[in-house]
């Protein structure tokens, strides 16, 4: 099987740059499935190509552990495997290309993000009728495919269920890879390899920006994960957005007209982690606890833009906490070594950790808790943490009659146990901080509506004064 690689831009031999592959010679790795070649049929100022193939062993495959039983006598000898765009593909994407993949380029890395004219050619890949286009054309390419016919030498038999794919965008190298190492074995129905929760993490990371807002995405997820209808759940509900934030980017896309589509607007959950971020850099602190950190967002914002010397995440899953660790472990150890810790907590229980902080932040935090434990985290939180400052942001429940089909007394997440609405936030928040030796300030969070307020709104606690 083969993957072209093509790119016109000038200067086009930047292309081996970023593949960490010289276009002056033939470069093999070894797979577990066989072997991998690159090589460049072309390599010009004006046009660069790079072929990757990959050759399966079919009888290896079947002698080696684990091998796949049943189905037809030779089919495990006799099938697509050598020829098809498939699972073994994106495995060798990831393994020869992975720099490319995951946006490094050491020597050159202003190519990282630099937009190229680029071809991708598969000249076999199965795929259901119409679904090369409705996978790939909402991703910015303009798509050519031209069905195969089942035997050369017999045309009467008609066209097969196979495809020559040529894909043509223009966009940085990695998001291209990214795309069809999602795609590439969404539409392989028999991925090689046994699938586990931790390919949704996989998924999950690779599909980070565009699979979330794909309008084939579960077609996408339950593809890649084999139809494993557990792990098919666990993925949409991770990946899906919170209403207001999608709501909020479908508002501002109708706003700008006939703006390019590629300009993404930014998120409300962006818009609110920012502006946390830039208020907790303002005040210069010795030490920050995110609590309810999740999947590390805030944490990854104040490592990477301050130099605050302790950032501390707290959350009650050991799930949230795992992805969180494996995001944060992708920054250069320079930002993260001896600055950040993680820890398993809950915020209706007492506990020394979260003592001693010159920062907390509640991040749409409180409104998961049932409204009879609010006490318990007031207690946690202000009276015995007692940070300086505390930073709580949560909904603001005025704004849901904005969200397009969003049903009246309805909340925006199913695990929302309460939204307040801006008079019931700032009431709470006067009351604990009046008992708690705190001064409170409010702040709105997204465009205000002029009746309805802002979608989001929070609260800044400052202790003494």
């Amino acid at each position: 099987m083969q993957l072209h690689l093509t790119n016109r831009t000038p200067a086009a031999t930047e292309l081996g740059h970023l593949l960490h592959k010289h276009p002056a010679r033939c470069h093999g790795v070894e797979l577990a499935f066989g072997q991998a070649t690159v090589f460049y049929p072309e390599a010009s100022a004006e046009a660069c190509t790079a072929v990757l193939a990959v050759e399966v062993d079919p009888v290896g495959l079947v002698r080696s552990e684990g091998a796949r039983q049943g189905g037809w006598a030779l089919g495990q000898y006799v099938n697509d495997r050598p020829y098809a765009a498939s699972s073994f593909l994106s495995v060798a994407i990831s393994r020869v290309f992975g720099t490319a993949l995951n946006g490094r380029c050491t020597k050159r890395p202003e190519l990282v993000e630099k937009p190229l004219d680029l071809e991708a050619r598969l000249p076999v890949v199965q795929a259901p009728e119409g679904m090369l286009e409705k996978l790939f054309a909402p991703l910015g390419y303009a798509v050519e495919s031209r069905r195969l016919p089942l035997e050369l030498a017999f045309p009467e038999w008609g066209e097969s269920r196979y495809h020559e794919l040529t894909l043509r965008a223009t966009m940085p190298l990695h998001v291209l890879l990214k795309h069809l190492f999602v795609l590439i074995p969404a539409l392989d129905r028999d991925k090689h390899y046994w699938v586990g929760r931790e390919e949704i993490d996989k998924l999950l990371e690779k599909g980070e920006g565009w699979l979330a807002g794909h309008p084939e995405r579960e077609w996408i997820v339950r593809r890649y994960l084999k139809y494993q209808n557990r792990l098919t759940r666990e993925a949409l509900e991770r990946l899906a957005p919170e209403p207001e934030e999608e709501d909020d980017e479908n508002e501002e896309a109708a706003d700008t007209g006939t703006e390019p589509a590629v300009e993404r607007k930014i998120s409300l959950h962006d818009i609110r982690l920012d502006r946390v971020a830039e208020a907790i850099t303002a005040l210069d602190p010795k030490s920050v606890i995110d609590l309810g950190c999740g999947e590390g967002r805030l944490l990854g914002r104040l490592l990477k833009g301050t130099g605050i010397p302790k950032v501390l995440g707290m959350d009650v899953s050991s799930r949230a906490l795992e992805i969180a660790l494996e995001r944060l472990d992708r920054m250069p150890p320079s930002r993260r070594e001896g600055r950040l810790e993680l820890f398993l907590g809950s915020l209706i229980y007492r506990d020394s950790r979260l003592r001693g902080h010159d920062v907390a932040a509640l991040v749409e935090v409180i409104e998961h808790l049932d409204p009879d434990r609010l006490e318990s985290l007031e207690e946690v939180v202000f009276a015995d943490a007692a940070p300086r400052t505390v930073f709580v942001t949560t909904p603001n429940r005025e704004y849901n009659v904005l969200f397009e089909g969003m049903k009246p007394g309805a909340l925006r997440h199913g695990d929302h146990r309460f939204e307040w609405t801006r008079a019931e936030f700032r009431e709470w928040a006067e009351r604990v901080a009046a008992e708690h030796g705190y001064a409170v300030s409010f702040e709105p969070l997204g465009e205000e509506h002029v009746e309805h307020g802002p979608p989001s709104q929070m609260a800044v606690f400052v202790q003494g004064n």
